[in-house]
C-alpha cells in the first residue's frame, strides 16, 4: 500500500464520515477525538481500527505533527479478512492498537462517570444554596432553565469492570512470542477485532451519554438565554455586602463555577466569558479592607507538614518489622513509582511495577496491623497507612497529607454505629465480636478449616484449636476478604495500586469522606422509601409461650467496612454473617468514595434484596411456585414476549434493559430497584406495570408516602389491593391482641410493632 503525507492540523476524518478504510500510522501522532475528550495515536497505532464493525466513524481523527499513514481499504469485513490471512504480522500490529485504544476507553468510561457524579453533586448542593441565600435575603427565586430536569446519571454505566483487566492482558499476551502464533489464525483475529470493535462502540455510546448528560448539567448553569443559575448567583452576589462571609463563599462558589465551565461543563465558551468577566470586574472591587487583616491580627500561614509525618514510608517499615527483604523491596518500588509520569499508563513495566507494590502492599500492611496487637502507640503515619493506604507524602501530595492527618486525628471508633475503617474491622474480627467474612469463594473461616482437616492439613485438635484462635481468624479475613475487597471497591481494576496516590484524588476528600452521619443519611432516604429493606421474618423467641408461632419482623441494618481507598464502587460481600439469617449483611465502601453515595447505596440495597432471597429460598429461589420476589421477578423477565400485560413498546424496554444488564436478572433487578427508589418512590414513574406490581409487592411504601402517591391514578389501584391486604393482616392481628388483652395477658411490644410495621407506621 502507497504511503500518503497529512499536514499538521488537518482532518483526517469527522464523525459519521464512512467507514471507507484503516491507516497505519508509520510516523507523527494523531489526534483522536471522542465525546468529552481526546487521545493521542503514534507510530504503530490504526486509525478506524476500533470502528471497523461500524458503517460510519464514531471517532474523529485530526493530525497533532506532520504525519505518515499506510491505508488499507475496507469496502466490507471479507476485505479485513483477507489482508490478515495474507499478513499475520499485520494483524498483530492491528490487534495491539485495539488493545491500547479500547483499554483507554473503558479507563475513561470510569472516570466520566465519576465526573457526571461530581457534577450532579455540586449541582444539586448549589441549588440548596440559591434556596438558602434567597429565604435568608428575602430575595424572589429566580426561574432556573433545566432545573426541574435534574436527574442523577443514569445513563449507560460503566462497562464491566473485567473488560479492560481482559483487554489489557491481551494486549501483554500478543506482544510475546506466543502472540505472534496466535496471529496465524486469520479467523481468531478476525474475532478479535468484531469483540473488540463491539466494545469499543459500547465504551463510546457510555461516553456520549456521559457527555450529554454534562451538557444538560452545564446549561443549568450556563443558558443561553442567561435564565441560569450563575445568573442567579451573580444576583445574588450584587445585593450582598461584598466583605459579608456570605459574600466570600459566594464568590469562590462563583470561581468553582467558572472553573467547572472551563474543564468539564462541555459549553460553548465564547458566549458566556464576557458574564465571567464582569464578576472578576465585582470581586475586584471589593473593599481592600475585606483582604487585608485587621489591626494586630497576624497574616494566616500555610500548614507546614508536621515532623512526624516526613519520611513516612521510613516510619511505616520500621514499625511494622517487616521482613528485611520486602521492606528494601517495598521502599525501593515507591520511589520507582513516583518518578513515573503517569502511574495509570498500561505500559508493561508500570503494570508490572503495581502489580509488585500490590503484593508487597498487603505483606506489610498485615505486619503492621499485627504490630498493634503488641504496639499500641501507633505513630501518625502508620495510623494514615491503616486508615487510607498512605505509604508516601511525595506520592500523595502535602496537602493530601495533611487532609489525611487532620482526619485521622477526629476519627474515633464508630463500631456501634455499624461503621467499621477496616482497621477497626479487623480489630473486631480479633476481638470475637465479629466472624471472619466469606472469602470469594462463599466459604466462611470454619468452612474452612473443615476443608483442610478433611484434607488431612490438620487434625481435630488444630479445628478446635484455630477456630478460637484471634490471630488465626484475623489472618484469615486480612488474606481472602481485604486484598479482594480493596480492589473492587477501587473500581478501576486495570490500574489498580493499593497506595493512596494524589492521582485518584478526582474530588475533595473532605466531601467524599464516608462517615456515620452521611451513611445514615443515605439509609434514611432509601427506607423512606423501601422501609422493609432490612427486616427478617423470625419468631418472636423473648415472648414465645405467648406469640407461639407468630412471626414479627425484626429489622438488621448492614455493617459497613471503609476500605482503605480512594474508590468509585461499593460491593455487598455478603447478605448475612455465616449461616446465621437474622443477622446483618456486610457492605463494603471506599473511605473516600467519589461516587454519589445515594446511588451506591441504593444499588447495594437492591443487590442486598436479590441475594437475601435467594439465601432464604434456596434452590426454589427461581420457581414461581413458590411465590418470593426473585422468583417472580424470574419469571416476569423470562416470560416477558408473552406476557399479555405489557404492550408492545413495553417489551422492547425490557428487551433492552435486558440487554443492557447483559442478560443478568440480578444486574436488571438491580437497575429496576434503582428507579423504584430514585423515582417511583418520589411519584416519578418510570417503570411498567408489570414490574411496577413486583416492587410494590415486596418492597412495598410506607403508610406516608403510599397516601401521596395513592392520588397518582398510576399507582391508586396497587394501594388499593395493597391498603385491602394490609387490613386483612391487621385485622387478624387485632383480633389475637384483644384476645391476650381478654385473658389478662400483657400484650408484647413486639406484637404492637409488628402491626405498625405492617401498616408501614415504621420511623
Amino acid at each position: 500500500m502507497a504511503a500518503i503525507t497529512v499536514e499538521q492540523g488537518k482532518e483526517i476524518c469527522s464523525v459519521g464520515a464512512p467507514m471507507t478504510s484503516i491507516a497505519l500510522i508509520t510516523a507523527g501522532e494523531i489526534e483522536a477525538g471522542y465525546p468529552g475528550g481526546t487521545f493521542a495515536l503514534g507510530k504503530g497505532d490504526v486509525i478506524g481500527i476500533c470502528e471497523t464493525c461500524n458503517e460510519v466513524h464514531f471517532l474523529s481523527y485530526r493530525a497533532r505533527q506532520a504525519s505518515t499513514l499506510v491505508e488499507y481499504p475496507l469496502n466490507n469485513m471479507d476485505v479485513l479478512q483477507d489482508i490478515l490471512e495474507k499478513h499475520p504480522d499485520l494483524a498483530r500490529v492491528f490487534l495491539s492498537s485495539l488493545f491500547r485504544q479500547i483499554t483507554f476507553l473503558l479507563n475513561q468510561c470510569s472516570l466520566s462517570e465519576i465526573k457526571c457524579s461530581d457534577l450532579y453533586s455540586k449541582l444539586t448542593r448549589d441549588i440548596e444554596q440559591y434556596y438558602y441565600l434567597c429565604d435568608r435575603y428575602r430575595v424572589t427565586v429566580r426561574k432556573i432553565s433545566g432545573m426541574d430536569e435534574v436527574d442523577s446519571c443514569l445513563v449507560e454505566e460503566a462497562p464491566d469492570m473485567w473488560l479492560t483487566d481482559y483487554y489489557g492482558g491481551l494486549g501483554r499476551a500478543y506482544s510475546t512470542e506466543a502472540g505472534k502464533a496466535l496471529c496465524q489464525d486469520a479467523a481468531l483475529s478476525m474475532g478479535m477485532l468484531r469483540k473488540g470493535s463491539l466494545d469499543s462502540r459500547k465504551a463510546y455510546q457510555i461516553l456520549d451519554g456521559h457527555f450529554q448528560y454534562r451538557q444538560q448539567m452545564g446549561a443549568v448553569y450556563f443558558a443561553p438565554g442567561g435564565e441560569d443559575l450563575y445568573d442567579a448567583f451573580t444576583a445574588l452576589f450584587q445585593r450582598m455586602d461584598r466583605t459579608s462571609a456570605d459574600a466570600e463563599t459566594m464568590l469562590k462558589d462563583l470561581r468553582r463555577i467558572e472553573e467547572g465551565y472551563r474543564d468539564t461543563l462541555p459549553l460553548d465558551r465564547e458566549p458566556y466569558a464576557g458574564r465571567i468577566g464582569d464578576l472578576e470586574a465585582m470581586a475586584a472591587s471589593r473593599s481592600k479592607a475585606a483582604a487585608a487583616p485587621a489591626a494586630g491580627e497576624e497574616t494566616p500561614q500555610e500548614e507546614i507538614l508536621p515532623a512526624e509525618l516526613t519520611g513516612s514510608l521510613d516510619t511505616i517499615l520500621k514499625y511494622a518489622e517487616a521482613d528485611e527483604d520486602t521492606a528494601t523491596s517495598f521502599a525501593k518500588h515507591i520511589r520507582e513509582l513516583k518518578k513515573i509520569g503517569d502511574i495509570d499508563s498500561m505500559e508493561d513495566d508500570v503494570v508490572r511495577l503495581r502489580r509488585v507494590i500490590t503484593q508487597e502492599f498487603y505483606i506489610v500492611y498485615t505486619a503492621a496491623f499485627m504490630q498493634t496487637l503488641q504496639n499500641r502507640s501507633i505513630p501518625p503515619a502508620v495510623k494514615l497507612f491503616l486508615y487510607f493506604g498512605f505509604v508516601d507524602e511525595e506520592l500523595a501530595g502535602e496537602d493530601n497529607t495533611l487532609i489525611l492527618a487532620r482526619i485521622a486525628g477526629a476519627m474515633k471508633d464508630q463500631s456501634a454505629s455499624g461503621v467499621y475503617t477496616l482497621y477497626d474491622w479487623l480489630m473486631a474480627v480479633y476481638r470475637g465480636k465479629k466472624d471472619p467474612s466469606r472469602d470469594e469463594f462463599d466459604s466462611d473461616y470454619l468452612d474452612t478449616l473443615h476443608k483442610q482437616k478433611i484434607a488431612g492439613i490438620i487434625d481435630a485438635k488444630e479445628e478446635k484449636m484455630l477456630a478460637a484462635n484471634p490471630t488465626s481468624r484475623v489472618s484469615f479475613e486480612l488474606k481472602n476478604m481485604f486484598p479482594q475487597v480493596n480492589k473492587m471497591t477501587f473500581g478501576r481494576i486495570t490500574t489498580f495500586c493499593p497506595v493512596f496516590a494524589a492521582k485518584n484524588v478526582l474530588k475533595d476528600l473532605d466531601r467524599t469522606l464516608v462517615t456515620v452521619s452521611e451513611l445514615g443519611k443515605a439509609l434514611s432516604q432509601i427506607r423512606k422509601i423501601d422501609y422493609t429493606a432490612f427486616y427478617r421474618e423470625t419468631l418472636d423467641t423473648q415472648n414465645i409461650q405467648v406469640m407461639q408461632k407468630e412471626t414479627i419482623h425484626l429489622e438488621f441494618l448492614p455493617d459497613f467496612i471503609l476500605l482503605p481507598n480512594v474508590g468509585v464502587r461499593g460491593v455487598m460481600w455478603q447478605e448475612i454473617e455465616g449461616k446465621v439469617r437474622n443477622s446483618p449483611a456486610r457492605m463494603c465502601l471506599s473511605i473516600f468514595h467519589m461516587e454519589d453515595l445515594l446511588n451506591t447505596m441504593v444499588r447495594l440495597t437492591g443487590e442486598f434484596r436479590w441475594e437475601l432471597c435467594k439465601r432464604i429460598q434456596g434452590a426454589r429461589w427461581n420457581d414461581v411456585t413458590d411465590r418470593s420476589l426473585t422468583s417472580e421477578y424470574f419469571d416476569y423477565v423470562q416470560f416477558y414476549r408473552k406476557n399479555h400485560d405489557l404492550s408492545a413498546e413495553a417489551k422492547e424496554k425490557v428487551r433492552v434493559a435486558l440487554q443492557r444488564a447483559k442478560n443478568s436478572f440480578k444486574e436488571m433487578f438491580v437497575r429496576d430497584y434503582m428507579i423504584w427508589v430514585l423515582f417511583e418512590g418520589t411519584g416519578s414513574p418510570r417503570m411498567n406495570k408489570v414490574a411496577r406490581q413486583i416492587l410494590y409487592t415486596y418492597c412495598p411504601f410506607t403508610e406516608e408516602n403510599g397516601k401521596a402517591l395513592g392520588r397518582n391514578p398510576i399507582y391508586a389501584e396497587l394501594m388499593q389491593r395493597g391498603e385491602l391486604q394490609k387490613k386483612q393482616k391487621l385485622n387478624r392481628l387485632e383480633l389475637f391482641k384483644k384476645k391476650l388483652e381478654s385473658s389478662g395477658i400483657p400484650v408484647p411490644d413486639t406484637l404492637v410493632k409488628e402491626m405498625d410495621y405492617i401498616a408501614g407506621r415504621v420511623s
